[in-house]
């Protein structure tokens, strides 16, 4: 019998503690191990058992859910999913649970908690499910039934064979999910100020990806910034696409620009990955090169193949970089990708411009 995930759940509120041990007991592979409302009760908990997977919360008494994770991922490492209230200045929180180890954020808001995270069961399964299997690193200092998934045809119809002819601007568009605040930022510090111009699609909430590339911004030689619709995709430029919006690839004669645009769920995702790769492949053609980076899931595998059937080429992370080798592994899959074009996070960035 395959033995089933351990959750530990951490949240100071009776209400989402309850809440979230009976959504995670409706998955068949996962159990909870326990429910604490702070992290002194969780440490005489892992004193016993080491779980799987924790929750945990930012906001609680007697200490804060950033200091325990600290202490967690320098000490004994265990994949944490953050489960917060992301507004103002929680997101800036959030992101430094991202870089102290936590493998994925799920945001609750301030009202209507218990009906959000009921809605959001199976997003929240997966990634616990996920989480379980993250590869990581000491910090230092039964299936359920599921609603079809949609694909990028509900935003956006598929390239013709013709849909571009080759310039000599290239354009790189970058998906990334899971672990991939880290793996931008290893790729994005790579890149040098005359770099073609790159546009990145990262799953995570909507008030988060504003801080998210301002940091990178204050890292990078590049430019970095959250995507406004109409902006131009310029050398030495990145755009990252806005939480809860699809953004797509354009082109006007020779400028390149991209779309913010609302829009269903894509491969469970919005922004999605395959809807940008698909609008790549479809105003770009021969002129992208398609990322494909760490990541639970599928999305982004149907894409990178369109770019592949229009000449893109595409490049993916390889296993021992990955958080999580599910997109990667998807798309490495669909668009027959080997040899040099599976990399190490770490050596994403060598596309030739000129190809």
């Amino acid at each position: 019998m395959k033995k089933k995930i351990r959750v530990l759940v951490v949240d100071d509120s009776a209400l989402v503690r309850q809440t979230l041990t009976e959504l995670l007991s409706s998955d068949p592979d996962i159990e909870i191990m326990a429910a604490a409302a702070d992290p002194f009760i969780a440490a005489t908990h892992l004193q016993s058992e080491i779980p799987d997977v924790i929750t945990l919360d930012v906001e609680m008494p007697r200490m804060d859910g950033i200091t325990f994770l600290q202490k967690i991922m320098s000490q004994h490492p265990i994949p944490v999913v953050i489960c917060s209230s992301l507004t103002g200045k929680g997101s800036e929180t959030a992101l430094k649970a991202l870089e102290y180890g936590a493998v994925e954020i799920i945001e609750k808001p301030r009202l209507g908690t218990k009906q959000f995270l009921e809605e959001s069961r199976i997003r929240i399964c997966d990634i616990v499910k996920a989480a379980a299997s993250a590869q990581l690193h000491r910090i230092v200092e039964r299936t359920l039934k599921v609603t079809p998934k949609l694909t990028a045809d509900a935003v956006l119809q598929k390239p013709n064979s013709n849909a571009m002819l080759q310039t000599t601007e290239k354009v790189v568009v970058v998906g990334a999910s899971t672990g991939g605040t880290e793996a931008l930022r290893v790729f994005l510090q790579a890149l040098p100020m005359d770099s073609p111009g790159v546009v990145v699609v990262q799953h995570m909430p909507e008030q988060f990806t504003a801080n998210f590339a301002n940091r990178l911004n204050s890292l990078c030689a590049v430019s970095v910034a959250e995507a406004k619709d109409g902006d131009s995709i310029l050398r030495g430029h990145v755009l990252i696409a806005p939480g809860n919006r699809h953004m797509l690839l354009k082109r006007s004669g020779a400028r390149y620009y991209v779309q913010i645009k609302d829009g269903p769920l894509v491969s469970r995702h919005r922004p999605s990955v395959d809807v940008l790769f698909r609008s790549a492949a479809r105003y770009a053609g021969k002129n992208a090169v398609g990322v494909i980076m760490t990541g639970m899931g599928d999305d982004g595998a149907r894409g990178m193949l369109e770019m592949k059937e229009v000449g893109a080429r595409n490049l993916a992370q390889d296993e021992a970089s990955c958080v999580v080798f599910g997109m990667p592994q998807e798309a490495i899959k669909a668009a027959g990708l080997s040899g040099d074009s599976v990399v190490p996070v770490s050596r994403t960035y060598t596309f030739s411009p000129e190809r």
